[in-house]
């Protein structure tokens, strides 16, 4: 596993130990960003959020890119170091905020994110459900883009946001949200 672009390009990363956790494949992640770019066009000055960020390697794709400053969720104590190992070596802790615990806890947010990552256990529906939480709580800015990674067998409408696109690659789906 490595960062695909930016700054940081070919860096590798760790991934956690054992089974609990499924990072996102290489090819997964290069899909990703690039259907992402073609939206946003830069990611310069933007603030992520990392939902159920495992290895934290789509939000710190996203810092490589340019983003000015993500913050992950995540509460599995291997992905957390593995996750602690990578924003060390890459030196991206002043552009980090890490909290400890379920994306689903978050309480009211202190400002709104331009781009939401997630990546929930697949067939759970986790990330449609703390969409809709984060949504009334204030996190997702008006002209947000939203990324959920799930099962290819599996949807993820939430109301409230519209769907601009749903890919699949492999056994993943991804599916770009937009606040309506």
């Amino acid at each position: 596993m490595r960062i695909i672009s930016g700054t940081w390009r070919s860096r590798p990363l760790v991934a956690p130990k054992g089974d609990t956790t499924r990072p996102t494949a290489d090819r997964t992640r290069e899909t990703l960003f690039s259907m992402l770019a073609s939206r946003l066009g830069s990611f310069e000055g933007l603030r992520v959020l990392d939902l159920f960020s495992g290895s934290g390697a789509l939000g710190l794709e996203a810092l490589s890119r340019g983003a000015a400053h993500c913050v992950f969720v995540e509460q599995d104590r291997a992905a957390l170091d593995a996750l602690e190992t990578n924003i060390a070596k890459l030196d991206a802790a002043p552009r980090c905020d890490l909290r400890r615990g379920s994306a689903l806890m978050l309480g009211p947010a202190r400002e709104a994110f331009d781009l939401i990552l997630m990546d929930p256990p697949y067939g759970t529906g986790a990330g449609a459900v703390a969409l809709d939480k984060l949504s009334r709580l204030g996190w997702i800015a008006s002209g947000a883009l939203v990324s959920i990674e799930t099962g290819t067998r599996e949807d993820s409408i939430v109301k409230g946001f519209g769907i601009d696109t749903i890919r699949d690659i492999g056994k993943a789906r991804i599916t770009l949200l937009r606040p309506e």
